[in-house]
């Protein structure tokens, strides 16, 4: 298994003096994504929890709606094969922990989305290209507006990145990773993880949620460090998640997909402020406006 940090030797030139010392890096690593069998996407992550990862990933593609989906996960061979893959797709040779095969249950349909295509992801902008409103208006298996409104006080938003940064625990060693963490409408952190691209964090979050049977999230907060993306916006719809918060600001399809879904989608939430762009229902303005 891969670590989640590494140690590496740096030049670190302070006030004019030079030293040599070792410093902690965040770990980046190939994962692939396999889904019965076949290759489907390969995205850089940190790891740890990649089950979790792929499983989440399996989410935002529609595959997987709950633990009854899930089959199994598996590390496989990776990429030191000793001898070709035989009919199963598997080969014999060293394991590099950098490979996970998802089995389905045999009732799964498997969408068309998913199956046409073999994707590369990247530790900054996920799925590039895929930004299509309609992808997820027909494979989202929990509607949003559907779900009793979460209703939030600005004064609970605005301690909530205080809440996560708190919770960081390699960023603290590192500097270099992303984190996305899950909070119920009392403000209480669920969950929170860290990768090197925040689309993986978010889908290790939804992975996690799926094989503890909690899917929908659908009284929960989802914050992230950083902007908020299409691919982000697209996650929390899949997973039932009514509340998407960014430090940073949003991009205009997330803005677009969040009105489209019912989705309230909050950015640049630092210190006491905060942008609503979407789904303003359900969060207390009147409040904000007698302080």
């Amino acid at each position: 298994m891969g670590r989640v940090t590494e140690r590496r030797k740096v030049i670190r030139i302070r006030g004019g003096q030079v030293s040599e010392r070792p410093d902690t890096l965040v770990a980046e690593e190939p994962l692939e994504i396999r889904l019965n069998g076949k290759p489907l996407a390969i995205t850089m992550r940190t790891p740890g929890d990649d089950f979790a990862l792929a499983a989440g990933f399996l989410v935002s593609e529609g595959v997987l709606g709950s633990a009854a989906d899930l089959q199994n996960i598996v590390y496989c061979a990776g990429a030191t094969l000793e001898v070709p893959p035989g009919p199963s797709g598997a080969g014999r040779g060293s394991n590099t922990y950098n490979v996970v095969d998802v089995r389905t249950a045999p009732d799964v349909v498997m969408p068309d989305i998913t199956l046409e295509r073999n994707v590369y992801t990247t530790s900054s902008c996920g799925l590039c290209g895929k930004a299509s409103l309609d992808a997820v208006r027909t494979t989202a298996r929990f509607p949003i507006a559907d779900t009793p409104p979460v209703r939030l006080e600005p004064e609970l938003l605005a301690s909530l990145p205080d809440r996560l940064r708190e919770a960081q625990r390699v960023f603290d060693r590192t500097g270099g990773l992303h984190a996305a963490a899950l909070f119920d409408e009392a403000g209480r952190l669920v969950d929170i993880r860290e990768d090197v691209g925040r689309h993986n964090a978010v889908d290790k979050l939804v992975g996690r949620a799926l094989q503890n049977g909690d899917l929908p999230l659908s009284r929960s907060v989802l914050l992230v460090s950083g902007r908020a993306s299409f691919e982000l916006a697209q996650k929390a719809v899949m997973a039932g998640i009514p509340v998407l918060a960014a430090v940073s600001a949003p991009s205009s399809l997330a803005v677009d997909l969040a009105a489209e879904t019912g989705l309230t989608l909050i950015g640049f939430l630092r210190g006491t402020s905060m942008n609503v762009y979407a789904g303003e229902h359900r969060v207390a303005l009147g409040a904000a406006a007698a302080h």
